[in-house]
């Protein structure tokens, strides 16, 4: 038990800082967004389950000899109100550790999700006040603003998208296309779950200064993800001049929605715009040759040993 609870430990010091930052610095997240997703998704779920592993295991030590015949000895020692002798102050404060963490990562993502969902119905009601129905557009509405903005606001039974005036007067029909196909992107992917989900951990870890990292390397994935969906139907090059002209123009990085629609805790985190729109310019343009299958397998089979590993070890024999 002592060496499972050492080796979970480890391997949450791994997923919180020297993994995390290897990979926001490396460059093959940008041809391959969606497998880089997967492993994000990877690190944060299995840091989780390692933190709160580690504690438990080693809370759990003079219960038993594997997790959960561990784990049923604690709760028939706790009907009975008794511990057994060599329990110590250390495990003890460990058990509470790990119970407390659980729960505060639980309610975390409970309570972003119904903020970003209190959020989204609020927004939804300003823009049927303040924008108008495109009727040539079915299911868009136009904000009079002058700086070029677009979104997707999600929602049932359809998700809205919003265009500014500004944009409208600013790109051709076919920019303009390109770019509502993009914003569309993000609600047929659910964007907006992947967002809510890492918002959540940001915010429940706030001193961890990798879940701001790994907010903004989603933040730009999920850019290039509805980049690969839209120019399945129109051409790369109105997309790329569209993402150019609005960056010129200075408006904010685009995303599912905006850090002023979706209220804390569900957009992006801010980052210069022209950072997003260089990267998602010289994707577009770039002729590079597209990754090996081989490095796409050996990504996602590396995420699933993230997530299947440490479940391994914390059952342990009980799977046998």
């Amino acid at each position: 038990m002592l060496a499972v609870a050492a080796s979970l430990a480890l391997l949450a010091f791994a997923l919180a800082w020297p993994v995390p930052v290897v990979l926001a610095r490396a460059a093959w997240p940008r041809r391959m967004p969606g497998a880089a997703l997967v492993l994000w998704q990877a690190i944060a779920l299995a840091g989780a389950l390692s933190m709160i592993g580690a504690l438990l295991v080693f809370g759990l030590i003079p219960f038993g000899d594997d997790l959960p015949h561990a784990a049923g000895s604690f709760a028939a020692d706790l009907l009975a109100g008794r511990l057994p002798s060599d329990a110590d102050f250390f495990q003890m404060f460990a058990l509470a550790g790990a119970v407390l963490l659980g729960v505060h990562l639980l309610l975390n993502l409970v309570r972003t999700t119904w903020r970003a969902e209190r959020h989204r119905r609020h927004h939804a009601q300003l823009l049927r006040l303040l924008s108008d129905p495109m009727p040539e557009r079915p299911g868009t509405r136009v904000i009079d603003h002058a700086t070029p903005i677009a979104y997707c606001l999600p929602g049932a039974p359809r998700a809205t998208t919003v265009l500014s005036a500004g944009l409208l007067e600013l790109l051709t029909e076919e920019e303009l296309a390109a770019v509502v196909a993009h914003e569309r992107a993000h609600v047929t992917q659910h964007h907006h779950v992947l967002l809510v989900a890492f918002s959540a951990w940001r915010s429940a870890l706030p001193w961890f200064p990798i879940a701001t990292r790994a907010q903004e390397a989603v933040g730009l994935l999920i850019e290039l993800l509805a980049d690969d969906q839209a120019r399945r139907t129109v051409s790369e090059r109105n997309l790329s001049r569209a993402v150019a002209r609005v960056a010129l123009a200075g408006a904010p990085a685009s995303g599912p929605v905006p850090v002023q629609a979706a209220g804390p805790g569900v957009a992006p985190a801010p980052m210069p715009s022209g950072e997003w729109a260089d990267a998602r310019v010289a994707r577009l343009t770039d002729r590079a040759e597209p990754a090996a299958p081989a490095l796409r397998f050996s990504v996602l089979t590396g995420a699933l040993a993230l997530v299947v590993v440490p479940t391994l070890m914390l059952l342990g024999p009980a799977l046998y």
